[in-house]
């Protein structure tokens, strides 16, 4: 089952480019430099790619009490989608600068709305560069999508959600994303306090890659995986990260290793820090053990 999921080689991408139904996504986007992957994108990009930009195309308007990159209403990220030239029907290859991190979060929004005909690109911009693939500049005449959305699938956890599995006393199985020393509470680049949820455990997602950016085997993944406590089809359990960006990539990882599909914890740690009352926790978090 988790194999329909698996990422695309860039030369299976480069043999379908010309089928009308498929549609390539360029997700590049750099925290610290946000409009540096537009920049990028008009510099060279797979030809045909759409752009979209993490903070205003696959997040809503931060507020007080959000995280850093809120998911959008659901309507208006439809409107987004028409406007990447997405329909019902079409297929969707997303990538960016290479291990999809940022990828991923565009390859989970759309299974939230229904579409899952959506694979990552395998290694990103920097495979197809590399395998010598040609590349185009500039805007790209994107025409009109027609998508429409059936349903919403229920895949998110709120903060409310964590807060009462957290609170209550209920066993909580949540898998946090970021490196380990901003986890254990050792240094925190980006958000003002440093830690992690309570009973939360720690995965970062870059396990899931090779050395050189490209995803392990099904069977490495499982193996990654394995320090996790047990999952079992019907439990609810999610996967976080500081903004729920890398959470969707470790959601594609635990279903590429068989395991049942997470929520995401979609305003993760820079909205759990909101609000000074949330029990923050620090130093390691011993896999597998109860929350």
């Amino acid at each position: 089952m988790a194999t329909v999921f698996a990422p695309l080689g860039t030369q299976e991408l480069a043999a379908s480019l010309a089928d009308p139904r498929t549609r390539v996504v360029d997700c590049r986007f750099f925290l610290l430099e946000p409009e540096r992957g537009r920049r990028d994108y008009l510099a060279g990009h797979i030809p045909g790619a759409a752009y979209a930009d993490l903070d205003l195309d696959l997040s809503a308007r931060v507020t007080p009490e959000s995280g850093r990159h809120p998911l959008p209403d659901p309507d208006e990220f439809v409107l987004t989608l028409r406007r990447l030239g997405i329909s019902r029907t079409t297929r969707v290859v997303v990538y960016d600068d290479g291990p999809g991190a940022v990828a991923a979060r565009l390859w989970w929004m759309l299974r939230w709305v229904g579409h899952d005909d959506v694979v990552l690109l395998d290694g990103g911009f920097a495979a197809w560069t590399q395998a010598g693939l040609p590349v185009e500049s500039g805007r790209e005449r994107i025409g009109e999508g027609d998508f429409e959305r059936t349903g919403l699938r229920d895949l998110v956890w709120t903060t409310a959600d964590v807060e009462l599995l957290v609170t209550g006393g209920r066993k909580l199985l949540l898998v946090d994303a970021r490196d380990a020393a901003r986890f254990r509470g050792e240094a925190e680049p980006i958000d003002r306090v440093a830690g992690h949820v309570p009973g939360a455990q720690n995965l970062p997602f870059p396990v899931s890659l090779t050395g050189t950016g490209t995803w392990k085997s099904a069977r490495e993944l499982a193996a990654a995986w394995s320090a996790v406590g047990p999952v079992t089809a019907g439990q609810p359990w999610g996967v976080m990260c500081g903004s729920g960006v890398t959470a969707c990539h470790l959601a594609l990882s635990a279903m590429l290793a068989g395991l049942p599909e997470p929520r995401l914890y979609a305003g993760s740690w820079s909205e759990w820090i909101r609000d000074a009352r949330r029990p923050v926790a620090s130093g390691p978090r011993a896999p597998g053990g109860d929350g």
